[in-house]
């Protein structure tokens, strides 16, 4: 085995040994987000011209994205922090072999409506983890407008097989309280469908942050989208995305873990080049932490957070699921108990979120109760363990913060970051040599 350092993390292939540091102290830049990058990509190759994606995440998730557009026909230039995309106005060629994802989530399902603009038959496949992740919610929505997205194995998860002679549209009514990626994947094409649509939500729509950003992102390249209190969203045929240059903002979810670096050793930390003021759910886990006895400070691209002593709160995450890790290596620090509930849809993510935080935390030694959409989580003292990632990035980026206090936490499979942060453990723990 080769073993090399990076800063004072013990690395091999393998397995990453965070040391424990007194305070963090740092000014940091984010990557930009996943969220954003992924729709970028997928409205660029829908417009008519030749957009330039700024400030864009590289990483797994956004390779795969970019590696099926190739395979639609849609030419992506990757240069340094730019991505070049050239549009064919909705018109796609089907691909002629299966689209593979891996275990990209908003990947597939934005991808599942898009392969049904391509005249055609589409196959749409991913890793083991993502032939267990539901889609029969979005799949049930195009059935209802008269697409054929059959599940090979008919169980509602991939592998798709997507026969299409483009989206007829029309009124479609979609479960809410599964993921809201959903809802996002149908408004992303909804403009080439033929027909005007309208998407009545049953029930609560879940994280709706995310349908926020979809929404954003969309007006910013020319779409209007009528959104009746997260009920119904209406989008009329016929509208072209503008190509443009766009520049990304930077990832809040990313951003979590340096934040929580500083609340649990008491430190302070600056965010450079961030909005405080996005529509991202994880823009206001600044607000969390300040409830939990931070002391936060926001100017128009910058954030300040100080860690002071930590208590426990009850939140709803609902809006914030991928922060929820975060939050929980946090509770670990702070006095009394953390509830955090409405995080349901953790069970259907890169892992059941639930049950490997349940796992992971207790075998550091807290008291955890997990539940169907919920978790409390109450101090103790804690020992160092290998923390199993799942293969799930926010498992291994959220259980460094726990290393930064405990002495022997071991990050297992640490190379699963790159799902969204490439370049995680090179900037962690972090400090102003960075």
């Amino acid at each position: 085995m080769v073993y090399f350092r990076i800063q004072n993390l013990l690395y091999d292939s393998t397995m990453i040994e965070i040391k424990p540091v007194e305070k963090v102290s740092a000014k940091v830049r984010m990557p930009g987000s996943k969220s954003y990058t992924n729709r970028a990509l997928l409205i660029a190759a829908l417009a008519d011209g030749v957009s330039r994606l700024e400030n864009p995440l590289v990483s797994d998730d956004t390779r795969y994205m970019i590696q099926a557009l190739n395979g639609f026909g849609i030419q992506v230039e990757v240069e340094p922090e730019v991505f070049i995309v050239s549009g064919k106005g909705g018109d796609l060629k089907a691909p002629a072999e299966e689209i593979f994802v891996g275990n990209a989530g908003t990947t597939m399902r934005f991808l599942t409506t898009f392969s049904a603009l391509a005249k055609g038959k589409v196959r749409l496949d991913g890793d083991e983890r993502m032939r267990e992740r539901p889609l029969a919610d979005l799949l049930e929505c195009l059935g209802q407008m008269g697409v054929r997205a059959i599940p090979a194995y008919h169980n509602g998860c991939p592998p798709i097989d997507i026969h299409s002679n483009g989206v007829p549209g029309g009124n479609v009514t979609l479960a809410g309280n599964k993921s809201s990626q959903y809802l996002t994947s149908l408004l992303l094409s909804a403009p080439y469908f033929q027909n005007d649509t309208n998407i009545f939500i049953e029930g609560d729509l879940t994280s709706k942050s995310y349908a926020d950003i979809t929404l954003d992102i969309m007006q910013t390249f020319g779409i209007n989208v009528e959104n009746d209190s997260y009920q119904e969203f209406s989008v009329r045929a016929g509208q072209i995305y503008k190509a443009r240059t766009y520049q990304i903002e930077g990832d809040w979810s990313s951003a979590s873990y340096f934040l929580a670096a500083a609340a649990v050793t008491g430190g302070n930390i600056t965010l450079m080049g961030m909005n405080p003021a996005s529509v991202q759910g994880d823009a206001q886990f600044p607000d969390v932490l300040e409830k939990m006895g931070c002391e936060v400070h926001k100017s128009t691209y910058s954030l300040d957070l100080k860690g002071r002593s930590l208590k426990g709160i009850t939140i709803d995450m609902n809006n914030m699921p991928d922060a929820v890790q975060t939050l929980a290596v946090v509770a670990l620090f702070a006095k009394g108990e953390t509830v955090i509930e409405g995080i349901g849809n953790l069970k259907i993510k890169e892992t059941n979120r639930i049950e490997a935080l349940a796992n992971e935390l207790g075998r550091l030694g807290a008291e955890v109760e997990a539940g169907e959409d919920f978790l409390i989580i109450r101090p103790s003292d804690y020992e160092g363990v290998e923390i199993e990632t799942y293969n799930d990035h926010r498992m291994a980026m959220s259980f460094a913060v726990a290393g930064l206090k405990i002495p022997g936490v071991k990050i297992k499979n640490p190379k699963c970051v790159e799902k969204s942060f490439p370049d995680f453990f090179s900037h962690w723990p972090p400090d102003s040599s960075h």
